[in-house]
């Protein structure tokens, strides 16, 4: 214990020391996160240099093995340096699919190759991953899909397309499921790793209703893959989906407190009507509880005594509360809410916020899926 006091005194004097000014403030908005990658324009000199500087310490990535480029601290130490930051008020450094999604899943399936290659780039925030699962006739039967790679010898030849690939158009590389077997289901699919430069490849942004998206339709058109960049056993891809699919659903179920540190009430500021502000406090009280229960999952998960299902109710949850939280602001700002282009409305971003939390019920598995996981694996009810 007494060690862990220190590790927070000299944590505490670091950050103070190395987070600039700037980057103690509120991120306006996701345009504010550092993602990184060969094409990521960052917004101010401080921006690059909280990343660098996070980075060079490993602290991108706190609990990562020092030889892939991460911290080496233990799960208290990395509960800290969570604590001191938010404390501090610091942005994260790097905002990353390959942090949250692909790193957790090449620490387990990668071979020593792909983890000192990948994962040192990602910790530097030196390259960023899009995700190619889901397709046009694959989205909540996953397994369903038909994206093909055809075994050429040296390399593997994809054909096919996938959907809602956040961000593909300004990724480096995707991380992508793919058919290369049709004799099982689930045992016919592989995952791939490959450049989104590479011959072939092509994407075309899809526009959502709030007027913001960052979902493509990608293509792939005799896309050449090294065999040296598939991850785990051929045929054997399912496996590390699922894998990196709780991690995502993780991932997701953290939106469920918005992205903010302050309560919805102090946001909000004063309100007349006693119902809304009864509405707003249960909000409030219900938003402390999933925060406590999610810093309770992910002690569990990093542990490894986790229910393989809990992401499925952490998913479900926040993103329920993220809902639920957009729907209060817009009741709580009344008829100005509803502006859409003002200087005011800051381009209507109060709107456009909640119109773009309806997908949140959707992505990473919908809403649906997830009650029907807690319902089989937990709850151990009776299929239908």
């Amino acid at each position: 214990m007494a060690d862990l006091e220190v590790f927070r005194a000299e944590t505490r004097a670091w950050l103070e020391a190395n987070c600039p000014a700037e980057m103690r403030t509120p991120m306006r908005s996701e345009k504010d996160a550092c993602w990184g990658g060969r094409h990521f324009e960052y917004a101010s000199p401080a921006q690059k240099q909280w990343l660098d500087v996070m980075a060079s310490r490993g602290w991108t990535v706190p609990d990562w093995p020092r030889e892939y480029g991460g911290g080496g601290l233990s799960p208290a130490e990395t509960k800290i340096l969570k604590e001191e930051m938010a404390a501090l008020g610091c942005r994260p450094p790097l905002t990353s699919f390959g942090i949250s999604m692909l790193g957790p899943a090449l620490l387990k399936y990668g071979n020593e190759e792909q983890k000192k290659r990948f994962l040192t780039e990602i910790a530097r925030g030196e390259i960023r991953w899009c995700q190619g699962y889901s397709e046009p006739g694959a989205g909540s039967d996953l397994a369903g899909l038909q994206t093909k790679a055809e075994d050429k010898g040296d390399h593997f030849l994809v054909n096919g397309q996938k959907v809602w690939t956040s961000y593909a158009d300004q990724a480096d590389w995707i991380f992508c499921l793919v058919r290369t077997s049709t004799e099982s289901k689930h045992g016919g699919i592989s995952f791939l790793l490959f450049d989104m430069e590479s011959p072939g490849v092509s994407t075309k942004p899809i526009l959502l209703i709030s007027g913001n998206s960052p979902f493509c339709e990608t293509f792939f058109d005799d896309v050449k893959v090294p065999k040296n960049q598939l991850v785990g056993d051929e045929n054997k891809g399912w496996d590390v989906a699922k894998y990196l699919l709780g991690h995502e659903r993780e991932m997701i179920s953290g939106i469920g407190l918005g992205g903010e540190r302050e309560a919805l009430g102090k946001a909000v500021g004063p309100i007349e009507d006693p119902l809304l502000r009864a509405e707003i406090a249960a909000f409030d009280v219900d938003a402390l509880a999933f925060a406590a229960m999610s810093e309770r999952f992910i002690d569990q998960l990093k542990a490894g005594e986790a229910h393989p299902a809990m992401p499925s109710i952490m998913k479900y949850a926040g993103t329920e509360l993220n809902k639920r939280r957009h729907e209060l602001i817009m009741a709580a700002g009344g008829s100005d809410t509803l502006e859409w282009d003002s200087e005011r409305s800051k381009g209507g971003k109060s709107a456009r916020d909640w119109l773009r939390t309806k997908a949140n019920s959707i992505e990473g598995g919908t809403s649906e899926v997830q009650l029907g996981i807690v319902a089989k694996h937990i709850l151990r009810l009776p299929g239908a």
